[in-house]
C-alpha cells in the first residue's frame, strides 16, 4: 500500500508532541479532489491547538491552510489551488500532509500572481477579516472602521479587505509599527485611547469596529462607536467581559461574533474566490513568510510561538534539509 508523509499528534504540549507519521494514499469518492500539498502555512491557532485549546480529539492532523495542485478527480487535474477548511486539525484532519482529499466545492482557485508559499500564507487570516468586516460587519464604501490590534496577522489582513472597500481605517494597537494602509493610528496601549478615536472623528465615533483581541480592550472599543454602530468580536481574552448595557441600548449598537472555525467548506471556497481576485488585482498582498522545510515542523512551529508576527510556512521538495528556514 503506497503512503504518504504526514504529521499528528495524540497528545497536547508544545511543538514536541508533532510527530511524523506514514498514512495511506487517500482514496477518492465521486466529486472529490486529491490535491499534492506544496505549502502549508502555520497560524497561532495551530500552536493553540496542539496545546489543547480547542480540546481536539486526538490523534489528530494539525495545519488549517494550505496551497497545492488538484492531481485527480472532478476534472481539475492540474489545477492550482489553495484554501483551508471546516474544523481543520480540530474537528478533522487537516493540512499537514503530503495529499490532500477533499469535497471539489470547498476547494478554491489560487491567484496566479502568489507562488505556493505565499499563498498558504493567505487562509485563516484573511477568511476571519473577511468574514467579519465584509459578511458580519457589512462594510460600505466611505464608512469609518476602527481595527483594534491592527498589528497582527488577523489586523494587517483587515486593513487590507476595508482599504479595498474604500473605507476609512483607523488602526489601534499597543506596538508603535507604523502600519500601511490606515487613515490614522492610535496607541492601544494607552487608557484613553477611546477619547483619540472620538476625537478623530470629530465626536461623532465609528461606524464599524473590529476588536482582535477582547478582554479589557471590549468595552473600550464599544465606547468609539456612533450611535447605531456596530462591533464585531471574534476574539477574547479572557473570555469574560462586561459593559454598559444602558449605554450598549441608548445608543442602538450592534454586537455581531464571527468563528473562523465554524465557517462551512463551500463558504470557505467562496471567500476564497473573492480574495483571489483582491490579489490579482494587486488590491491585497500576501504577508511576508519564513520558510521551512516539511521535515522541520517542530522547528516552524517553535519559530510561530516565539515570533507570532512572523508567517511560518512550510513546503515540500525544497533541495537541503535545513533546520533553519530557507529563506526569510
Amino acid at each position: 500500500m503506497k503512503t504518504v508523509k504526514a504529521y499528528s499528534f495524540a497528545r497536547y504540549g508544545g511543538p514536541e508532541v508533532l510527530i511524523p507519521v506514514e498514512i495511506p494514499v487517500p482514496e477518492l469518492l465521486p466529486e472529490e479532489v486529491l490535491i499534492r500539498v506544496a505549502a502549508i502555512g502555520i497560524n497561532p491557532s495551530d500552536v493553540k491547538n496542539l496545546s489543547g485549546h480547542f480540546g481536539t480529539s486526538l490523534p489528530r492532523i494539525p495545519g488549517r491552510d494550505y496551497a497545492g495542485t488538484i492531481v485527480a478527480g472532478a476534472g481539475r487535474e492540474g489545477e492550482a489551488v489553495w484554501g483551508s477548511g471546516p474544523g481543520f486539525g480540530v474537528t478533522r484532519d487537516g493540512a499537514f500532509v503530503e495529499y490532500l482529499r477533499l469535497p471539489s466545492s470547498w476547494v478554491a482557485k489560487k491567484p496566479s500572481s502568489l507562488s505556493m508559499e505565499a499563498a498558504a500564507a493567505v487562509g485563516v487570516p484573511y477568511l476571519t477579516a473577511w468574514s467579519a468586516l465584509v459578511i458580519a460587519g457589512n462594510l460600505a464604501p466611505e464608512e469609518t472602521v476602527l481595527i483594534v490590534g491592527a498589528a497582527g496577522a488577523v489586523g494587517r489582513a483587515s486593513i487590507e479587505i476595508a482599504r479595498w472597500r474604500r473605507a476609512r481605517v483607523i488602526a489601534a494597537s499597543r506596538s508603535a509599527t507604523v502600519l500601511a494602509g490606515t487613515d490614522s493610528l492610535v496607541a492601544a496601549g494607552d487608557p484613553d485611547w477611546p477619547r483619540r478615536v472620538l476625537a478623530l472623528t470629530e465626536g461623532q465615533g465609528v461606524d464599524l469596529a473590529l476588536d482582535t483581541i477582547g478582554g479589557a480592550f471590549f468595552e473600550p472599543c464599544l465606547k468609539t462607536l456612533r450611535p447605531g454602530g456596530r462591533q464585531v468580536a471574534i476574539a477574547s481574552n479572557p473570555p469574560d467581559v462586561s459593559f454598559n448595557l444602558v449605554d450598549f441600548y441608548h445608543g442602538a449598537k450592534r454586537l455581531i461574533g464571527v468563528d473562523s472555525m465554524a465557517l462551512r467548506g463551500e463558504e470557505i471556497a467562496r471567500m476564497m474566490e473573492e480574495l483571489r481576485h483582491g490579489f490579482e488585482e494587486k488590491r491585497l498582498t500576501a504577508p511576508s513568510v519564513s520558510i521551512w522545510p516539511f521535515g522541520s515542523a517542530r522547528e516552524a512551529l517553535s519559530a510561530a510561538r516565539e515570533k507570532p508576527g512572523k508567517k511560518q510556512v512550510l513546503v515540500f521538495d525544497l533541495p537541503g534539509s535545513e533546520k533553519a528556514p530557507l529563506r526569510r
